[in-house]
């Protein structure tokens, strides 16, 4: 299984809010706070570690401010 996070450029982030509605797993919201272009920039908020880096919201943001990253999980032994 795959577990992966990403990285938002804040400064480039205009807030469309593509990335939110894109993301299957709901882990992407917008900040309540401005970014030095006056927008509300996207934000992971996965506490939980539910981001499989599918890189959805990489392929949708139209600015390319998020990177995504990925690792595999360690698989647990069953006897």
């Amino acid at each position: 299984m795959i577990r992966g996070t990403i990285i938002i450029d804040q400064a480039r982030c205009k807030g469309c809010n593509l990335c939110v509605s894109a993301c299957p797993q709901g882990v992407i919201e917008l900040d309540s706070g401005l970014n030095v272009r006056g927008y509300h920039p996207a934000v992971l908020n996965d506490p939980e570690g539910h981001c499989t880096g599918c890189a959805v919201c990489a392929v949708i943001c139209p600015d390319a401010a998020i990177t995504v990253a990925r690792t595999p999980r360690k698989r647990i032994a069953t006897t």
